[in-house]
């Protein structure tokens, strides 16, 4: 007991979530065969079956250069397996005028949701929106009233309870860090160092998160990777 009322009072945390970093990447690496996707180090794509196989990710001078192909049927979704409760995904990142860039937490073993996607952190120059996917958009009996034209206020005003959005001014084409944080049922975001905001929703807390997604609806830059588990 002495030891620990040293230890607290030297004001020392016993927290055991203290980050284990999980993975990292800094990209430096070229592919094995010029113009063919070969994003290495554990990482896939949908570039096969979402644009017939053409190339839509490329490292060049250490950084990973992400661009939709105009035969691609969907955004580009570049995958990582990782597992963790809770945890943290840093990166850098460079957008130009009218780019997103997605970091999607995802199970792919939950069958209640879409392709498993449980809450996403999607930022632009404009602004940063984090959402629980797995009990709104993506929710199999959600998505599917979507299909189907159902446009009732009940069904509006819960997919609004599921989102939120903060304002960013962010110069494009310039280099910017994002740190994200899942921790319970909150998702927090700084970029740049700075506080963004913070959002907490029941379906963030889900306790598998088994792969993080970058997802790109038209081009960005990614370098700097670095996923960490709290629990």
């Amino acid at each position: 007991m002495k030891h620990l009322l040293i230890f607290l009072s030297l004001g020392l945390s016993l927290r055991a979530d203290t980050p284990t970093l999980l993975f990292s990447d800094d990209f430096s690496r070229d592919e094995a065969t010029p113009g063919k996707e070969d994003i290495g180090n554990g990482w896939t794509s949908n570039s096969a079956w979402r644009a017939k196989g053409h190339q839509q990710v490329d490292h060049i001078d250490g950084v990973m250069h992400v661009t939709k192909h105009a035969e691609a049927d969907h955004g580009v979704a570049i995958f990582h397996n990782v597992e963790f409760q809770d945890g943290i995904v840093e990166l850098k990142f460079k957008l130009g005028e009218g780019d997103d860039l997605g970091v999607d937490f995802v199970d792919r073993e939950l069958k209640t949701v879409h392709a498993g996607h449980l809450c996403m952190a999607r930022v632009t120059n404009k602004a940063v929106t984090l959402t629980d996917s797995k009990t709104g958009g993506m929710n199999n009996e959600i998505r599917e009233r979507r299909e189907k034209g159902d446009k009732s206020p009940e069904l509006a005003a819960l997919l609004k309870t599921k989102t939120k959005t903060f304002k960013l001014d962010l110069k494009p084409n310039e280099w910017h860090t994002m740190h994200i944080t899942v921790e319970g049922d909150k998702m927090s975001v700084k970029i740049d160092g700075q506080d963004t905001g913070s959002f907490s929703s029941e379906g963030i807390a889900h306790p598998t998160k088994r792969m993080i997604t970058l997802a790109v609806n038209k081009s960005a830059d990614v370098d700097d990777v670095k996923v960490s588990k709290l629990k």
